[in-house]
Formats: structure tokens, sequence, C-alpha cells
């Protein structure tokens, strides 16, 4: 950990039939004094005890559970920082329901696990828990080192620059199969406050001057979720749209942009030449993580390239494909191509496997964006 997080009150709720009393407050115990071990400050004691609760009850047990720990914070002043859940292996809906109450009703940060980890209670899964609740409170596992000798200030949504691990998200929904972001700027007219600017963009620059004290000098856009043949028209919508949202903050307001579409779904592979030279792949076989290719099999004219940010674990590596649209930051391939695999390994929630060994095969903030839009994914849904 870079910078541990602090937990000084949670609670724990059990849902699962087969966990005793006694097995989760070791459990919980063990989880606590991992998390300090690993570099937080955290209370090994609960604010209350464990409590068993069936898992149709999910809203009722919860919401009296919170009231209840919160009569005991609030003389006091204080919040409560973490609900660690005990989940049955087969939960069905309840992991759901369970978070759309945490994030949406409660506001409250909260960590599932389930019932055949609570019975190993193996340190290594115990370090990958701690490492995921030092993201969600607030502390940071990983940073961007390399941010700090380039001439790049800024991935839009980060909110610590220059360690860009640090990400405010918003979610809007619109119409099925729209793959333009319509609330990226949004412009109306209100008969009492005249024209009204918002949206999307102009929102996250906001949060980034309030975390930073600065205005961002460069965006820099990962896109995902868009075919070839919808390229341009995604482009020349959503640069307008962004250029629009910084206007609207100053007159003369007009960071570079760079917009880059990452692509997962298609059919391309990379193998090592001589699969004997074990210098060449890795454990499983594959070719090496930070691997590149931009050449050959990439566009005569257009810049693009592939990028194995990852090792691979089983089976065969797949690469993610991006394409530059457009650039007013200048970036060489290679500054581009070293930004893009360094972003991998920012983001939170690798485990510990991942984090010691490997990376994401995705940037950071695209892996955020797919986890804000994950619980519950509603159809026509935009991140």
């Amino acid at each position: 950990m870079v910078n541990g997080g602090t937990v000084n009150s949670w609670i724990c709720l059990n849902f699962s039939r087969n966990v005793q009393d006694n097995l989760a407050k070791g459990f919980c115990y063990e989880l606590a004094e991992m998390c300090h071990i690993s570099g937080m400050a955290f209370n090994p004691e609960p604010v209350l005890p464990p409590y068993n609760a069936r898992p149709d009850q999910v809203e009722r047990v919860l919401k009296a559970r919170y009231h209840d720990a919160m009569t005991k914070l609030q003389p006091h002043g204080k919040e409560l920082d973490l609900l660690i859940v005990i989940l049955p292996d087969n939960n069905g809906s309840l992991y759901g329901d369970l978070k759309r109450i945490c994030e949406t009703d409660l506001g409250l940060v909260s960590q599932c696990c389930l019932t055949k980890h609570v019975f190993k209670g193996s340190k290594q899964y115990l370090a990958n828990v701690a490492l995921k609740i030092n993201v969600k409170v607030g502390g940071r596992n990983t940073v961007l080192v390399d941010a700090l000798s380039r001439r790049i200030p800024l991935v839009v949504a980060s909110q610590d620059w220059p360690e860009v691990t640090k990400y405010a998200g918003l979610v809007c929904a619109q119409t099925h199969r729209e793959e333009l972001i319509q609330d990226l700027y949004k412009e109306w007219q209100d008969p009492v406050r005249g024209t009204v600017k918002s949206g999307m963009i102009k929102e996250l620059l906001v949060s980034f001057h309030r975390a930073t004290g600065k205005k961002p000098q460069r965006i820099i856009f990962y896109r995902d979720g868009v075919s070839e043949g919808q390229f341009y028209q995604v482009l020349l919508h959503e640069i307008d749209a962004i250029r629009k949202a910084c206007l609207s903050l100053e007159s003369n307001y007009q960071p570079p942009v760079t917009f880059v579409v990452v692509q997962k779904r298609h059919h391309t592979r990379l193998f090592a030449n001589n699969h004997a030279d074990r210098q060449a792949v890795d454990r499983s076989g594959n070719i090496l993580p930070g691997t590149v290719v931009d050449s050959k099999i990439c566009h005569p004219t257009e810049f693009d390239f592939y990028l194995c940010s990852h090792a691979g674990i089983q089976g065969t590596s797949r690469p993610a494909h991006y394409h530059v649209l457009w650039d007013e930051n200048k970036f060489t391939a290679d500054e581009l191509q070293s930004l893009t695999n360094n972003l991998c390994y920012t983001y939170g929630y690798l485990s510990l496997n991942l984090f010691l060994n490997n990376t994401m095969n995705l940037p950071g903030p695209t892996c955020w964006a797919y986890l804000l839009w994950m619980p519950q994914p509603p159809q026509g849904c935009h991140v």
C-alpha cells in the first residue's frame, strides 16, 4: 500500500446459515489484523457484534443495523466507515440488493465475503480483501510514478494528480442502443436562471478543481464500447461536448484533448515467434506483459496499437486494441503506449497476486467505469 486508509468504526452482517458467531468473529478479527499489517489504521473492535440475518430480510436488517450503529456513533461525532458482509456461496440477487441499498440509500462502504473463503481463512485471500478495503475507504495501493516525469497532468476524472489513482464517477441513462453519450454536455433554458450549462464533463472538471485547486491543463479521454463504424460520429459529438464543457467554465479555457478508443471485442491474438525461448514467453506460454504491436497488423496510416499489458493466467491472452482518434497533446507512440500500460497498474481492485506480478488488461479509469456500472447495470447506461 502507498497510503493506508482509516477504518475507525465498522460492523459485520452474516447472511450465511453455515457460519456460526464464533467463526464470524474470528474471521473479522483476522481481516482487521491483516488490514493493520498491510498499512491501514484499522480498529480491531466493531461498533456492534456480528449479527446473523436471513437473506430475504436484507433491506430491513441492513437499515436497522445501520441505525443502531449510528445511534451509538453520532453522539461522538463519528460515522460508520465500513460494513463487512458474509454471504452464502450461492446468493442469487442478495449481492446486488445489498450493494444497491448501501450505495444509494445509506451511502455506506461495504465489503462482501463468501462463506467458502470465511471457512478457509487463507492469508492470501485476507490480503486481497485488505487491498480492496483500502481503496474503498480512500487509501491508495499503487500510484503512477512515471507521471511525474511526463507532460501529462490529467486523466480527466482523476482526483489526485499526479498519482492518478482516485476517480470521481458519474452515471447517466439514455435510450437503448444509443452509442453517443448524450449527457457529456447539456444546455437548456431555465425561466429563472436563463441559459443553464451542465453535463458530465463539466461536473468532473469542477470536481477535479475542488480536489486539487487547479484546472486540468490537458485531457486524456479513454472511450470504451465503440465499434469502428462509429468512430468518427462518436469523435465529432464527444470532442464537441468536451470543448463546450470547458468553455462553459471560462471563455478562453481550451485544454488540449487526446481521444483514445479501447476495444477488447476482437479476434486478434499475439504469439511469440519461438515458444521454446523462455525469455520471450511467461509461465503460461503467453507473450510477456507490456508487449506492444503497432506495425504490420495495424492500420497503415492511422494511429492504433495492440497492448497486452497483463500476464496470462489461463488460456491465450487477448490484447487490447487502442485507436487514437484525436491527439492535440502530440504524444509520440512510445509516450502514449507507456502511459497506457502504466495506467493498467493503477486499478485499486487488483488482487495481491495481480498486484505483485501482473496487471489488469485495461487502463485504470476504464476498469473503474466498469466497476461503477457492474452491480446493477441498467439498459442504456453510460459511465
